[in-house]
């Protein structure tokens, strides 16, 4: 399980004893005659027990529907081979002097998975889990140790799917998360600290949680279950032994180190399954957009727009063939909330519209000149990846992608340069990979729709202003 905005800690066990001891002498100077002492009686202690039933029924345990979940709840191992920098290793003289000297490090990491499907043998883990593993193994609660087939993963909303070839699993069927109100009972199952199959319990805190800083797109389940590093990609199910999501992440603004402090957060089964049967099936993700671009509203637009509160994403642009402009929605118009579901602020909106399917319905409440509009748009698929060619001759041979959503949720904006190919006059230019682009002369960069938006017109002069590693400049495209 990873903290939020903490770096990563070691977990020290101490274990200290601490012995001691008195020693009392009594001297006198005369002997009495003993005197005899009182009998003592042994009283046997006082036990306090549960009683058996209450009301004639039986004490409720968790313990015959844990004997169901846990056998479906496996161990994740993972292996990443790293090179080491080594600023010798190129010269020929030292590599003679010391040819043994090791190049590459083994760094292994443990976590939580969730077998979903029994007959095709599928697990579910968290993406952080499995990323940039060269060896993933699996250990089964009956001690069976498997290697584990990748199938797919989206990192924008950290859910992955293995497969593994064993017989005689066991499955947790899905709940639908949607049902979940705060104050269910639920159920964490996991491998925290690599200390074993650990189960603890809890009750939902709330529902469709957002906002946490470098997650992607977020709709987490908050509860107050115990979830600690080792949890990630384990089991979070209901009473009925249902699994209602998959547990991810953990708060602590003191690290690991400090322990839990009831603030853990899990996918809801619902996004996981879509993003398993779309994986499965493609093997990558289609994510939805609206088409449109907003900003904050602030009491003084709020005035302007005839709004009771300064909340809501004011639209600022609305692309052409978007479902935005299918729908009829206008700069000005204020959106307050998508599908019932409230929203504060573009990030809101933005967080939202990343979680619609394509080709799902959506109904937004917007605000236009004081009147309460609900427009319903259906989600058009978000293109992730666009060659540049298609967008200015200067940039061919080079393709732009949406920023990892975990990025884009730490501050950052743009889009980023996926590839360039060699000799391309993309390259000659000076585009490398990794580049992610800010600004195309004085406009800034938002993410992929903008910047396409910025080549409706080709300019004359075409200058990109770039990040590269933790420098900024701009690059003139020839």
């Amino acid at each position: 399980m990873r903290p939020i905005s903490t770096p990563k800690t070691l977990l020290a066990l101490t274990v200290a004893a601490c012995f001691g001891g008195f020693a009392a002498t009594a001297i006198r100077d005369g002997l009495q005659p003993a005197k005899a002492s009182p009998a003592v009686v042994a009283v046997a202690p006082t036990v306090g027990q549960l009683p058996a039933a209450v009301a004639g029924q039986p004490m409720p345990s968790l313990a015959p529907m844990l004997a169901r979940v846990t056998p479906a709840v496996v161990s994740v191992q993972t292996k990443s081979r790293v090179r080491i920098r080594n600023p010798f290793a190129n010269d020929p003289i030292f590599r003679r002097m010391f040819p043994n000297v090791p190049q590459e490090r083994i760094e292994q990491s443990l976590g939580s998975g969730v077998i979903v499907d029994a007959e095709r043998g599928l697990v579910l883990t968290n993406h952080h889990v499995i990323e940039g593993a060269d060896e993933v193994t699996v250990t089964l609660s009956d001690g069976r140790t498997l290697s584990a087939e990748f199938v797919g993963s989206d990192p924008d909303t950290d859910v992955a799917v293995m497969k593994i070839p064993a017989q005689d699993l066991h499955e947790i069927p899905l709940a639908d998360s949607g049902a979940l109100r705060v104050g269910d009972f639920v159920v964490a199952v996991g491998n925290p600290f690599g200390i074993g199959q650990t189960v603890t319990s809890g009750i939902v805190s709330a529902v469709g949680r957002s906002g946490l800083r470098g997650l992607g797109f977020q709709n987490f389940i908050q509860t107050d279950a115990s979830i600690n590093p080792g949890n990630s990609g384990g089991a979070l199910v209901n009473l009925d032994g249902q699994l209602v999501g998959i547990n991810t992440a953990s708060f602590n603004p003191r690290g690991s180190m400090a322990g839990n402090i009831g603030l853990g957060f899990a996918i809801p089964a619902n996004l996981a399954r879509n993003v398993m049967a779309q994986l499965i099936t493609t093997g990558e993700v289609r994510r939805g957009t609206l088409g449109l671009e907003s900003q904050q509203v602030n009491p003084r637009l709020a005035t302007a727009l005839k709004l009771d509160n300064a909340r809501g994403a004011v639209v600022t642009r609305v692309y052409d063939g978007s479902a935005a402009a299918a729908a009829g929605l206008q700069p000005g118009d204020v959106v307050v909330a998508a599908n019932g579901e409230r929203i504060d602020g573009p990030q809101d909106l933005h967080n939202f519209e990343g979680l619609q399917p394509v080709g799902g319905k959506v109904t937004l409440d917007i605000r236009r000149d004081g009147e309460a509009l609900q427009p319903v748009l259906e989600v058009r698929e978000q293109p992730r990846v666009f060659p540049g060619g298609q967008l200015d001759p200067r940039l061919t041979g080079a393709t732009f992608a949406e920023l990892p959503e975990a990025v884009r949720q730490s501050g950052a904006s743009g889009v980023v340069v996926e590839s360039v190919a060699r000799g391309s006059r993309a390259d000659r230019n000076g585009l490398r990979v990794g580049d992610r682009v800010v600004g195309t002369g004085t406009d800034p960069v938002e993410d992929l729709p903008d910047f396409r938006a910025g080549f409706t017109q080709s300019p004359a002069q075409l200058v990109l202003r770039i990040v590269r590693g933790n420098r900024q400049g701009v690059l003139p495209m020839q």
